[in-house]
């Protein structure tokens, strides 16, 4: 079976395990990895950039390589190499965990109790919970929907679609390095520095992607693109704002301003301005779209990795040396 039929089939069956299954309570494939990821900072940490880059290239490489080494051992097998990319997409992408974790929250809400909204709200996002009141919450719900989709389902199918296993380990690595160290804490704004550059890089096709998508997807697409080009720039992440600006331009509300991480406030710019407030029903809007867009990303990846494959063998083709024609003489007979 060729690689871009395997990557196709894998990463469906792995989108509907995760809708079927979600993550696992126990064992999740990242979790190992993020304790593996803690135990060689433990080792390597200094208040350094070099010792950090060292930290970022053992971690990510290093699942990068199992994910070769696997694909490798499975290459022989068309049914073994669907399971793994099956296995391998289930394990990155976690799109109905957001999806479930942004619902109880508009459950809590819908029923009026604030308290238990903040105390899920970490579940999903990094912000205080006590500093936010309902209308809120569900801003940073429907804020962190937007993002997280494109960093827990379309940025692991776009390397996917490029490296197959170790493009999708390799993309969750990063993406799970980031969030460990490369928030700006005193401990790790030397230390986390290549993690959040790297994620930044590996993360802008992908970021991109899900804002054409959402503005596809979405009710209202002038708003989307509009939004997207008149607000993305102002975010102060590369690929949040494309995100998070399209999103709010296709739901038609108003994102960003003030907000607080580890009891540091930020004053961040609005995202369609022209939208109106969120309110608690948005989720449920928001939940529907990061769906949508990732079932458009899947068949947007299995197309690239089919042009991709096309493209490989025909430069395999060409490559090829052409040998000289060979005539055969004929001997004529000695008079």
């Amino acid at each position: 079976m060729r690689a871009d039929r395997v990557f196709a089939y894998g990463a469906a069956a792995g989108l509907l395990g995760d809708l079927l299954l979600g993550d696992p309570r126990r064992g999740h494939p990242v979790a190992v990895f993020g304790r593996a990821a803690a135990a060689v900072e433990s080792v390597l940490w200094r208040d350094h950039r070099g010792w950090g880059t060292l930290h970022t290239a053992v971690c990510a490489g290093g699942a990068v390589a199992l994910g070769a080494v696997a694909t490798r051992a499975v290459r022989r097998s068309p049914t073994a190499s669907v399971a793994l990319t099956g296995a391998a997409t289930w394990a990155v992408v976690g799109g109905t965990s957001l999806a479930r974790e942004a619902r109880a929250i508009g459950r809590a809400l819908d029923a009026g109790d604030v308290e238990a909204a903040r105390a899920r709200l970490p579940h999903l996002c990094g912000r205080d919970p006590q500093a936010l009141d309902a209308d809120g919450i569900a801003r940073a719900v429907v804020e962190s929907v937007a993002e997280n989709t494109s960093d827990a389902v379309v940025g692991a199918l776009v390397w996917g679609a490029v490296g197959g296993v170790p493009g999708l380990v390799g993309f969750r690595a990063v993406n799970t390095l980031d969030a460990m160290v490369g928030h700006k804490s005193l401990r790790h704004r030397r230390y986390g520095w290549a993690s959040a550059r790297l994620d930044d890089v590996v993360g802008w096709p992908g970021a991109r992607l899900t804002a054409v998508l959402a503005a596809v997807a979405g009710g209202d697409r002038r708003g989307a693109v509009r939004a997207w080009r008149a607000d993305a720039a102002k975010h102060p992440s590369p690929n949040a704002g494309p995100v998070e600006a399209s999103f709010a331009g296709a739901l038609g509300v108003r994102l960003g301003g003030t907000l607080s991480y580890g009891g540091r406030v930020e004053h961040r710019p609005v995202l369609n301005g022209e939208g109106r407030a969120v309110r608690v029903g948005d989720i449920e809007r928001a939940v529907r779209l990061s769906q949508r867009v990732g079932w458009l990303a899947l068949g947007v990846s299995a197309g690239a990795s089919l042009l991709l494959d096309r493209v490989a063998r025909r430069s395999a083709l060409q490559a090829v040396p052409t040998l000289p024609h060979c005539r055969q003489r004929s001997r004529g007979r000695a008079s």
